[in-house]
């Protein structure tokens, strides 16, 4: 019985494991038929975006949200190149009329000079809606419904879903008012209100205003309160932005500012109905994660349904969302590519949208490689270049990559990466006296030489690879002299043969001994010189290798890197507070011209001063002037001139060691369709077409169950079976011997005595 029982177990097990992994089981990383759903899988790394606030957010990887929720006036035609400006929620894009300092209305021609305020009168789409949200839902008596919460009738919801009703309503051009005013708010970092307050009429004196009232709101309030009371901007006008109707808004800005048309194609320009301010502002919204920053309310083609801090993020269609058409013109690639099959159908075609972490690189490839990830990451250039490398690499990968029909379509287009250096640090920034000033530039200026961005990222990080900068201008753009006769930087390079090349370590041990550190060491106290790398992200293999490397650029010439990493948020804090000494950083261009790359290096746009964008902190007044000239000027030779002027300029002061222009190529598998990569395009998620079926189809197909283990499996049970019963029976056969039991006389014998 005893083996009967033993045997009956193994056998059953054997059968559980058998129709487990062999009838049904696969390594799915999604639910049983999600695969068929029209939905698009995606990934991000590390933790969840720090804002999707569009007053604060600014960060990439916080873009494949924003762009997908609100809606900016402006936006890029998908695939026109050079970049177009295109309607989203304005009639059109309109030219802004000029007037004078009296204010008569001046010529289009008028000189810079005469023009005191640029006027944009912007006509809005009616009939936009929202996406639902509890903010706008109102009762029987037109009462809104959930304005008036106490924290115990919050009670536990997390979620604006968890709330019984929901509304919506239109869309109007006090919404965007309402959006601009709340750049001057003290309440959150506004990373553009330098530049916004630089231009529009009234801003400074606004903040100023808003800023006396929200201490008055917060008087005999702790310090660290968390429900700060409602900040309502409606009461009080700003004298640059105006809805002058329900569908109609006036900007004025001071003077003429020809970049100021790209600025109303982000975010910052996005609509912000007061109602959802009002919302957030309640008691224990705070505690429960229930803002802006998680759960954004915009007019866009999709919505935050799922947020899973540092899990998981899921965007679904917005049933109010009117539908836009898909463009009809492109270029003659866009055509080949089957960029224009979907002419005038209505987007977005994706119903669903769904983001989770993966904090490694290469687990995320693979699932891209066995079809789990429609696109790696929908917002990053640079995964169509990393697999392009393998394909290079491998014969075996190449044919594999073409047999599963993967698409690296791969372009020039305008971002950069850089390392740079704090100007507020004393040892790398600028200086306290015009005698250290010039010291610890020829120091920035040998660590500039030191560190070999073409070996780096020209021969081995090919996976991000890209062209080596020599200054701020990316080429694409007017005014950029990248890769012209003459356009080297005469700091790190020299010409040598008709061609630019690094200058010799020699060269960077001479500055570093000028700067007063010969052979690395302080020529004062004898000791090391010790440098600190800020890391914008938590160390992994790929990303260890390229900081050993670093480390080795500056020990080439004597310096020593001591590596300070930190996942994304908590770097974003210590730059803000100025914390930071030597960091790594990017920019994807927000608008095709130069001043949106040279105005990160722009004094007032101090990161760490003024909550602006110049990480680096640069101040030089001579700088800042040549660019206040450049933001009046239409592309031509005066333009040029001042460009020049303001990268000769930081070539000597060395703010950034230049870095390299990334190659920019996307990853998308076969069934994703209209996948063209563009850094301006941040909206790209309604334009992409999945089918679904396919993906289903191929998935099965590459993710075949392996028998053999399981063969091998069931050959070992049979062997542990077998084993069992022999031990058993000779188990049995012992104990008889040792026993000398004899065996039981008959039954019926038995019977007889």
């Amino acid at each position: 019985m005893v083996l009967r029982l033993c045997t009956r177990r193994v056998a059953l097990a054997c059968a559980w494991v058998l129709a487990g992994l062999g009838g049904g089981c696969d390594n799915s990383p999604w639910p049983e038929g999600a695969l068929r759903e029209n939905t698009l899988y995606n990934s991000f790394d590390e933790r969840s975006p720090r804002y999707l606030d569009p007053t604060a957010s600014y960060s990439n990887p916080e873009s494949v949200y924003t762009y997908q929720i609100y809606e900016p006036l402006y936006a890029y035609h998908y695939l026109k190149r050079p970049y177009e400006l295109i309607p989203k929620t304005a009639v059109s894009v309109v030219t802004p009329y000029y007037l004078g300092k009296d204010g008569q209305r001046l010529p289009e021609d008028a000189p810079v000079a005469q023009i005191a305020e640029s006027v944009y009168d912007i006509a809005i789409k009616p009939g936009i809606q929202y996406a639902p949200h509890p903010a706008f839902a109102k009762d029987e008596q037109g009462r809104y419904r959930y304005h008036q919460l106490t924290r115990e009738q919050l009670g536990a919801r997390r979620s604006p879903w968890e709330f019984e009703h929901r509304g919506t309503r239109e869309l109007t051009a006090e919404d965007y008012e309402y959006a601009f005013k709340r750049h001057a708010t003290p309440r959150i970092e506004a990373p553009i209100y330098a530049v916004f307050a630089e231009y529009l009429i009234g801003l400074k004196e606004y903040r100023k205003l808003v800023a006396d009232e929200n201490a008055r709101l917060l008087a005999g309030l702790p310090a660290d309160v968390r429900d700060k009371p409602f900040l309502d901007f409606r009461r009080w006008p700003l004298e640059g932005v105006k809805a002058i109707d329900r569908h109609t808004l006036r900007i004025r800005i001071k003077g003429k500012y020809p970049q100021w048309k790209y600025w109303l194609a982000m975010t910052f320009a996005a609509p912000l109905p007061w109602e959802a301010d009002a919302f957030y502002a309640q008691p224990g919204m705070a505690d429960a994660s229930l803002s802006l920053n998680q759960w954004p309310v915009g007019t866009g083609p999709y919505m935050m349904t799922e947020y899973v801090q540092d899990r998981r993020h899921v965007m679904v269609r917005n049933p109010h969302f009117r539908g836009e058409k898909y463009p009809c013109e492109g270029t003659a690639e866009d055509k080949a590519a089957g960029h224009l099959a979907d002419c005038g159908k209505t987007m977005p075609f994706v119903d669903k949208i769904v983001s989770v972490i993966v904090k490694e690189k290469v687990p995320r490839k693979e699932m891209f490689k066995q079809g789990y990830l429609d696109v790696p990451e929908i917002e990053r250039p640079e995964w169509g270049v990393d697999f392009r490398v393998d394909v290079d690499d491998s014969d075996r990968v190449k044919e594999l990559y073409e047999a599963r029909g993967f698409q690296f379509p791969q372009t020039a287009d305008i971002n950069n990466w850089y390392i740079g250096f704090n100007w507020l640090d004393p040892v790398v920034g600028k200086g306290g006296t015009p005698e250290q000033q010039a010291k610890n530039r020829k120091l920035r200026q040998a660590l500039s030489i030191a560190i070999d961005w073409e070996e780096g990222y020209g021969r081995i990080f090919r996976a991000k690879g890209g062209e080596a900068a020599h200054g701020p201008v990316p080429p694409g753009v007017f005014g950029s002299r990248e890769g012209e006769p003459g356009g080297h930087n005469p700091v790190t390079h020299e010409v040598v043969g008709g061609k630019a090349q690094r200058r010799s370590i020699e060269d960077a041990r001479r500055l570093l001994a000028e700067a007063g550190y010969p052979g690395g060491r302080n020529a004062k106290t004898g000791q090391p010189l010790v440098l600190n790398y800020d890391f914008q992200r938590a160390l992994t293999p790929e990303s260890r290798a390229e900081n050993d490397w670093l480390v080795k650029q500056f020990a080439k010439i004597g310096v020593q890197l001591e590596i300070r990493a930190t996942d994304y948020n908590q770097f974003q804090e210590k730059v803000l507070k100025g914390k930071h000494q030597i960091f790594w950083w990017g920019w994807l261009g927000d608008y095709p011209d130069a001043e949106n790359f040279l105005f990160l290096l722009y004094g007032p746009n101090s990161k760490s001063l003024h909550e602006g964008e110049n990480a680096a902190n640069y101040d030089n007044p001579e700088y800042d002037k040549l660019y206040r000239q450049l933001q009046t000027l239409d592309d031509g030779p005066r333009k040029q001139e001042v460009i020049d002027a303001m990268v000769r300029i930081a070539r000597e002061d060395a703010p950034w060691a230049w870095g390299y222009w990334p190659y920019v190529a996307t990853a998308n598998q076969a069934w994703v369709h209209n996948a063209k990569p563009g850094i301006l395009i941040r909206d790209m998620a309604r334009y992409y077409r999945v089918d679904a079926a396919l993906r289903a189809q191929r998935v099965a197909e590459w993710n075949q169950p392996v028998w053999w283990p399981l063969v091998l499996l069931a050959a070992g049970l049979a062997l542990l079976v077998g084993w069992a019963r022999r031990s058993y029976a000779a188990r049995e056969r012992s104990t008889a011997r040792k026993t000398g039991a004899e065996p039981a006389p008959p039954l019926a014998a038995a019977s007889a005595d």
